[in-house]
C-alpha cells in the first residue's frame, strides 16, 4: 500500500549537505539581530568575568601562601595570615562569579526567545511554500512525509537552537578568553595546553563525518515511519476489512528496524566522541599539573598562578568537550532543517502574473480553445480539446476511467497548467488571472469528500468567502437536501463529526460537501462524481435541487453513472483525452456511438444485478 514518490525518494538519495545547511539555518537565526546583539553581549560580558575570577582566586591563594609562610603581611590576621584581606577577595571572586551566572540566565532567556521567533518565522515560510506548490507534489509524494517536515523537523531544529546557540557562543568565547589569560600567566604553559588541541579537533572531525550520514538517515527514517502509519491510520478500516493487519504490522516493523538502526548507529558514532574528548582533556590536565609544579618548584610562578593555570587548562578543556559533545545534537538538527530546506526549495507552481481586469460582471461563459495537456512530458492526456459553454448551461462529461474527465476539472480550477491552448472566463484568459479569482468564481464538490473534525454548521460555512448566518447554512442545508438528516443528529447542526467525518455516513458527507458549495453562491459548479456516494431516492431529490440551483450558472457535471446527467443541456462523451460524441441524452442515443456502448453497458450490469 506504501507510494513512492519524489518526497520519500528526493531525501534519500544524496547526501547531506551539512555547510550549505548549517549556514542557511545561522542566517534565518541571525535575522533576529537586536535579540542576537544583546545575546553576543551577554556572553561576552559573562565569559570576561568567568576568566577574571580564576585570577582572582589565584590572589587569595597568594595571600593564604604568603602569610603561611612568614611573608611579610600586615599585623592583623592569625599567623601572620590577612584574612580580612582574604575575605575581601573572596567576596570579590563570588560577586564575579555570580553576575557572570546572571548574565548567562539573560542570555539563555535571549537565546529561547530567537529560537522560537525563528521556528515561527519557518513555520509560516513552510505553511506559506505548501499553499504555491502544485497538486502533483502532494499526489507524488506521502502525507505523513510532508508532515514530518512541517511539524517533527521544525520542532527538532527548534530545540537544537535553543539547547545549542547560546552554549556553542560561550564555548568559542570562552576558548579564547581562556587562551588569552593562558598566555598572559605563561606563554610557555600555554603552548603546552594547546598541544592537544589538535588531537581534540581531529577526533571530533574524523567522529562527526562518520556520524553525519547516520543523522541524514534517522531522518529520513523518522518521515517514513510517519508517512507509514499516517496511511495505515487512514486505511485503519480496509486493512482490517482485507486481513492485511499482519502486512501492515511486518512492514511497520521494518520502518521501525531502519529508524531503530539509523537511530542507534548515529548515537554510538557521536557517543564515542565525548569519551575520547574526555581523555584528551585528562591528558592535558596532567601535562600542565606536572609543568606547572616544575615552574613552582623553580620559582618562576607562584602557587596561585599555577592553581589558576589548572583551572584555566579545565576551563579550556571543558568547552571543547561541550562543543564536541554538541555534535550529536547539532548534527541532529542540520539534517531536519536540510530536510525543511528541501521542502522550501521545492519547485512552485507557476506564479500568478499581474492580473488583466476581471470582468465587470462574470456571467460564466466557459470556452476552451485548442487545450492540451500532459502530466508527464511525451504523455499526452488531453490534446486538441475545443468547448464552448455559454452561461446557465449544464454540461455533462462522461466516459471511460482514464478518459480526462477530472483532470478537465482540474484545468479549470487551474490546480493544472495548461500545457497548450487556452481556458476563457467571459473572454478572459484564467491564465492571466489571479488562481484565487478564478476559484472564488467556482464551486467544486469531489468525489472523495473532505470534511474536518468540527460542528456541521462549521463544515457547511467553510465554503463561505466571508461571514455567514445560521439561516444561510440551513437554507444551503435544505437546497442540498441534508437539512431532514442533520436534524436528526444529536445535535442537529451543532454535532460535532469526527475527523475525516468520522461518525456521519459516506452519503451524509457528500450531501454536507455539496450544501458547502451551494453555500459559496458561486458562478460555475463544477461536480466530480458529486452523488457517487448517496442512494437512489436521495439522488433524486439531489438532481432536481441541483436543477433549481444551477438555474443562472455555468455547471460541469463528471459523471460514471449516466441516469445523473440525463436532463443535462449538453452532454460531452470523452475518450484518450478528446471530446469524441456531443449532444443531448436523446441525439447520442439516437447516433448509436461511444455514448449508447456506454449506455448499454451499464443498463445491462443494472439489469444482472438486480435479476
Amino acid at each position: 500500500m506504501t507510494r513512492r514518490g519524489t518526497i520519500e525518494g528526493g531525501a534519500g538519495q544524496r547526501p547531506a549537505d551539512f555547510t550549505a545547511s548549517g549556514r542557511r539555518l545561522i542566517v534565518r537565526f541571525a535575522a533576529e539581530r537586536s535579540t542576537a546583539c544583546a545575546l553576543l553581549a551577554c556572553l561576552v560580558a559573562s565569559v570576561v568575568l568567568n576568566v577574571t575570577g580564576p585570577r582572582i582566586l589565584a590572589a587569595a591563594t597568594d595571600l593564604v601562601v604568603d602569610g603561611a609562610s612568614g611573608r611579610p603581611v600586615p599585623a592583623e590576621g592569625e599567623g601572620g595570615v590577612d584574612f580580612a584581606a582574604v575575605a575581601r577577595v573572596l567576596l570579590l571572586a563570588l560577586a564575579v562569579f555570580a553576575v557572570a551566572g546572571l548574565l548567562m540566565t539573560v542570555a539563555t532567556r535571549l537565546v529561547n526567545r530567537a529560537a522560537n521567533r525563528t521556528m515561527y518565522r519557518m513555520r509560516e515560510d513552510v505553511q506559506a511554500k505548501l499553499s504555491r506548490l502544485p497538486l502533483s507534489y502532494f499526489d507524488n509524494g506521502q502525507r505523513g512525509e510532508v508532515l514530518s517536515r512541517a511539524a517533527n523537523d521544525i520542532d527538532n531544529v527548534g530545540q537544537t537552537l535553543q539547547q545549542s546557540a547560546s552554549q556553542l557562543i560561550n564555548s568559542m568565547l570562552t576558548v579564547v578568553g581562556v587562551l588569552a589569560m593562558m598566555c598572559w600567566l605563561s606563554w610557555t604553559l600555554a603552548l603546552m595546553a594547546l598541544v592537544t588541541v589538535p588531537l581534540s579537533f581531529f577526533v571530533a572531525a574524523y567522529v562527526g563525518a562518520r556520524s553525519q550520514p547516520h543523522f541524514a538517515r534517522q531522518g529520513r527514517a523518522v518521515g517514513r515511519l510517519n508517512a507509514y502509519v499516517e496511511e495505515m491510520y487512514t486505511g485503519h478500516a480496509l486493512v482490517k476489512a482485507l486481513g492485511r493487519r499482519q502486512d501492515a504490522t511486518r512492514r511497520l516493523a521494518e520502518c521501525n528496524e531502519e529508524l531503530h538502526e539509523a537511530g542507534l548507529r548515529a548515537q554510538l558514532h557521536s557517543g564515542i566522541m565525548q569519551s575520547l574528548m574526555i581523555c584528551v582533556c585528562n591528558l592535558n590536565y596532567v601535562l600542565v599539573a606536572m609543568a606547572g609544579g616544575l615552574r613552582v618548584a623553580s620559582g618562576s610562578l607562584s602557587i596561585g598562578d599555577v592553581q589558576a593555570f589548572i583551572h584555566y587548562s579545565r576551563q579550556f578543556s571543558v568547552p571543547i568537550t561541550q562543543m564536541a559533545s554538541m555534535a550529536t545534537l547539532i548534527q541532529s538538527g542540520v539534517a531536519s532543517a536540510e530536510r525543511v530546506f528541501e521542502l522550501l526549495d521545492a519547485e512552485e507552481q507557476r506564479a500568478d502574473p499581474v492580473e488583466a481586469a476581471p470582468p465587470v460582471a462574470v456571467r460564466g461563459r466557459v470556452a476552451l480553445e485548442h487545450v492540451s495537456f500532459r502530466y508527464e512530458p511525451g504523455k499526452p492526456l488531453i490534446e486538441d480539446l475545443s468547448l464552448t459553454v455559454d452561461p446557465g448551461r449544464t454540461v455533462a462529461v462522461v466516459g471511460p476511467t482514464g478518459a480526462g474527465k477530472t483532470t478537465l476539472a482540474g484545468l479549470l480550477m487551474r490546480f493544472h497548467e495548461i500545457s497548450g491552448g487556452r481556458i476563457t472566463l467571459d473572454g478572459v484568459d484564467i491564465a492571466t488571472m489571479h488562481r484565487d479569482h478564478v476559484r472564488g468564481a467556482v464551486g467544486m464538490v469531489l468525489q472523495d469528500t473532505w470534511l474536518f473534525r468540527g460542528t456541521v454548521a462549521e463544515n457547511i460555512a467553510y465554503g463561505a468567502s466571508g461571514e455567514v448566518t445560521r439561516g444561510e447554512i440551513e437554507e444551503a442545508a435544505r437546497a442540498a437536501q441534508a437539512d431532514r438528516f442533520i436534524r436528526t443528529l444529536p445535535d442537529g447542526y451543532d454535532t460535532v463529526i469526527g475527523d475525516e467525518g468520522s461518525g456521519v455516513s459516506a452519503g451524509e458527507k457528500q450531501l454536507i460537501a455539496i450544501a458547502r458549495a451551494f453555500l459559496s453562491d458561486p458562478v460555475l459548479l463544477v461536480l466530480d462524481e458529486a452523488t457517487s456516494s448517496v442512494d437512489t431516492r436521495t439522488e433524486i431529490l439531489i438532481q432536481k435541487a441541483m436543477a433549481e440551483l444551477a438555474r443562472g450558472r455555468t455547471s460541469f457535471v463528471i459523471a460514471h453513472r449516466l441516469s445523473t446527467v440525463r436532463d443535462a443541456d449538453t452532454i460531452l462523451v470523452m475518450g484518450n483525452g478528446s471530446i469524441v460524441e456531443q449532444g443531448t441524452h436523446e441525439e447520442l442515443l439516437a447516433a448509436d456511438g461511444a455514448y449508447t456502448r456506454l449506455y448499454r453497458a451499464q443498463f445491462a450490469r443494472a439489469a444482472a444485478e438486480t435479476g
